[in-house]
């Protein structure tokens, strides 16, 4: 493939850059002309606008609005088929004595302020769900699941029908499974906890402190009980007294509670299974639980600390422990407290089950579609750890993307933060099967160094599962193949730096990816367009991947981060009106991660692992024509060149095009006069040698005079073997100028910087007078 991006790329400047550059140079002239010679001699020439800005969208600031359709096609709406796997989802609807669900309510008069619409009846509530996850409406503002897994894989998977069933009612309270749950093992908090009184032996009713929270049924744990085992009160004749289902001994201060070893799951289950006289999936691909109330995650730190400043601030009324002989406030599963009310709600899990505020199904169902991990990392404790993808990865909190960002995440239904959740990256749609090899340009690190550079043209991410347009790739992968360690990062510790990734060989990490993103469809509330860098754990297609907890918490991707300094925003506001600002581990650190092309854009156009011997470049972007960002991108190991004949040229440049008062530009053709030679194919994965017909080529470029500047829109270009691009170079000047210049512009071979070229151009003061 000849990738020749720098016609284009001038075409594309020489309109719309030096427009806004004339509005700017107009506006000075006219203060100078009215305040006289010494606003004259303060004049300040405007710096270049960026071909490639980055401008970053904080998640809080996003609405509806910020949705953009991927052009030409919509797969929450256009009906078709999946080509591979149609997925049979089971929706099973499941309330507490203790809680109805939220839907039902009257609008916003939950504690939470919900629902945020006008109520339905409960026997509507399965159908409800089912259609708002899955039916296109102004509800889910026309998203659905089968719409995102059939972006993700290009049509291959879907979930064209999900069936309801239900409402179920099930035997035990809410808190009775949110207080047995991830991060609360000891049921801290259960409003039944009691203790026995006395020793006593071989006896079926024992004498408790307390049975106010107890009832007939429950099943309950008893602490050192002999024999060993649960036991279910059958009777509890008064309020210090409970009748268990056989006899037991026990010791004086025992713990007693009935929130252990409860299981969501297994009670819906078998409610269900007796409705639909079935058994197991009951011949479903999936079995998707939905529970009234709350999914933890969405409301333990709104309703936690950013709504009282400690434990002992939560009232007991409404928010705290309905026993009052407890602590208002319960641990939750990344730190030490919320309230009550929150933190007795569920986590969603991969069993699938979710609660009615959890906008992130496609999270859960990630897992147990495809046995793929979490990649995500404790934020609010130390020692921090940085994030591993961050909002670029739905594996990561890229599934709280959506309008509003992670604090809106509460509402039920979910219309905000987390109802519309990233994209999977370029590492997982191949481990998922989505992105076969051959879309990837793929290279070996020693590989490189023996066939030269390569130069590719990568899609967006949003469409790379589907045909490509010829000359276009998927994405980039390099392998660390050669010697052992494969990673040969220095070592670091992840205890003590939050910006460790594991550490070299202790890292685990195999390849490198990069992508084009783009901000539409499902990468609709990412924060930014460009291209994403990620280091990776092996996910072979079809296989399992590898993970483990290298990074602190368990993570199979690394993104690089362009701007790895602290972001320095605020998180939110405590009820005392203390400003807590974003830790080092949020994962809104990354929002700014992306490289962009060009010069002055905000980012980096370069990234270097030296460790590793690789060097990315990121050359040129461009929109094809139906709408679709492209980035033209660089890989090179520095440690050979290959067998290729580098050389380049340039011809003298020209002043051309009229431009605002006080600039011009001057125009440069290089040539690449290098030759091709042959390569082994065997030296990557697979045979890639039509991405290795190109060189890139630095650029400097200076002007001779005084108040003359020259200015680089791009200071890489890339060129095949034989062909030539333009380089423009934008000139301006102070009023106060010398009466001519000589523009002289540099190209040199990164791949031979002892192959170069100089040329020159002559500008004088009538080629900018307009």
């Amino acid at each position: 493939m000849i990738l020749n991006p720098g016609r284009r790329l001038t075409q594309r400047l020489s309109i719309k850059s030096l427009a806004v550059f004339g509005t700017l140079v107009l506006g000075v002239s006219l203060s100078t002309a009215q305040t006289g010679q010494a606003a004259t001699m303060a004049f300040n020439p405007p710096a270049l606008q960026p071909i490639d800005p980055q401008r970053v969208q904080d998640q809080q600031d996003m609405t509806w609005q910020d949705y953009k359709p991927i052009p030409g096609v919509s797969w929450a709406t256009n009906g078709a088929i999946p080509t591979d796997r149609a997925l049979r989802v089971a929706l099973v609807a499941v309330d507490f004595p203790n809680q109805p669900f939220v839907i039902t309510q009257p609008k916003k008069s939950d504690p939470f302020g919900n629902p945020q619409i006008e109520p339905i009846t409960r026997d509507k509530v399965p159908q409800f769900y089912a259609d708002f996850f899955n039916k296109p409406s102004p509800v889910n503002n026309f998203q659905t699941i089968n719409g995102y897994w059939m972006e993700q894989s290009g049509g291959k998977i879907g979930i064209p029908e999900i069936t309801a069933y239900g409402p179920y009612e099930l035997p035990k309270d809410s808190f009775q499974y949110g207080l047995n749950d991830i991060g609360q093992e000891q049921q801290q908090g259960c409003p039944s906890q009691t203790t026995v009184t006395g020793n006593q032996s071989a006896v079926t009713t024992i004498e408790v402190k307390s049975t106010k929270f107890l009832k007939v049924g429950d099943v309950i744990t008893i602490t050192g009980v002999s024999p060993s085992g649960r036991r279910v009160v059958t009777g509890i004749p008064d309020s210090t007294h409970l009748t268990l289902d056989g006899t037991v001994t026990v010791t004086d201060g025992a713990g007693i509670n009935n929130c252990a070893g409860t299981r969501l799951e297994t009670d819906a289950d078998a409610l269900w299974h007796a409705d639909a006289n079935c058994t197991g999936n009951c011949g479903y691909d999936v079995v998707l639980r939905i529970y009234a109330g709350y999914d933890e995650t969405s409301v333990w730190q709104e309703f936690g600390e950013m709504k009282f400043n400690s434990p002992e601030d939560v009232p007991r009324e409404v928010w705290g422990n309905p026993n009052p002989e407890q602590p208002t406030a319960v641990r939750s599963r990344y730190v030490p407290w919320t309230s009550w009310l929150a933190g007795s709600q569920l986590w969603g899990q991969s069993t699938v089950r979710q609660g009615e505020s959890s906008g992130t199904i496609t999270h859960e169902l990630s897992h147990f579609f495809f046995s793929i991990g979490d990649n995500n990392n404790n934020p609010y404790a130390q020692p921090y750890h940085r994030a591993g993808s961050g909002t670029w990865d739905m594996m990561d909190r890229g599934s709280f993307n959506g309008p509003g960002g992670p604090h809106n995440r509460w509402q039920v239904p979910a219309q905000q933060g987390a109802s519309m959740g990233a994209e999977q990256t370029l590492r997982n749609k191949i481990g998922m099967g989505f992105v076969p090899y051959s879309s990837v340009a793929r290279f070996n690190r020693d590989g490189l160094a023996k066939s030269g550079l390569a130069v590719v043209d990568v899609i967006a991410r949003a469409v790379n599962t589907s045909p490509l347009p010829v000359g276009s790739r998927a994405g980039l992968q390099v392998l660390l193949d050669g010697n052992a360690p494969a990673d040969r990062s220095p070592a670091c510790d992840v205890n003590t730096n939050p910006l460790c990734d594991g550490g070299g060989p202790a890292g685990g990490w195999s390849n490198y990816t990069l992508e084009t993103v783009q901000r539409i469809g499902y990468g609709s509330f990412q924060p930014d367009n460009g291209v994403l860098i990620a280091k990776n754990k092996p996910y072979e297609p079809g296989q399992r991947g590898k993970e483990g907890s290298t990074c602190g918490y368990n993570c199979f991707t690394w993104v690089v981060d362009a701007h790895p300094e602290d972001i320095d925003q605020l998180d939110y506001v405590r009820p005392d009106g203390t400003k807590v600002m974003r830790t080092i581990g949020d994962y809104r650190q990354l929002n700014d991660a992306l490289f962009h092309a060009g010069t002055n854009s905000g980012s980096k156009n370069e990234y270097v692992d030296a460790s590793n011997g690789l060097h990315f470049y990121i050359l040129d972007k461009y929109e094809d024509d139906k709408g679709f960002l492209h980035y033209v991108l660089g890989v090179q190991n520095p440690a050979g060149a290959g067998p290729q004949k580098r050389g380049v040229a340039l011809e003298k440049g020209t002043v051309g095009g009229k431009a605002p008062e006080l600039a011009t530009y001057c125009s440069f053709r290089l040539t690449n006069t290098g030759k091709d030679a042959a390569t082994d194919p065997a030296l990557h994965p697979q045979d890639e040698r039509a991405q290795l017909r190109n060189d890139v080529y630095r650029l400097s470029a200076s002007a001779s005079s005084s108040g003359w500047a020259a200015q680089l829109p791009n200071n890489l270009t890339t060129a095949a073997f034989g062909k030539s691009v333009d380089v423009p170079v934008f000139v301006t000047r102070t009023p106060v100028s010398a009466g001519s210049t000589t523009i002289q512009l540099t190209a040199t071979s990164v791949s031979n910087p002892g192959k170069a070229a100089t040329a020159s151009c002559k500008v004088k003061t009538k080629d900018t007078d307009h």
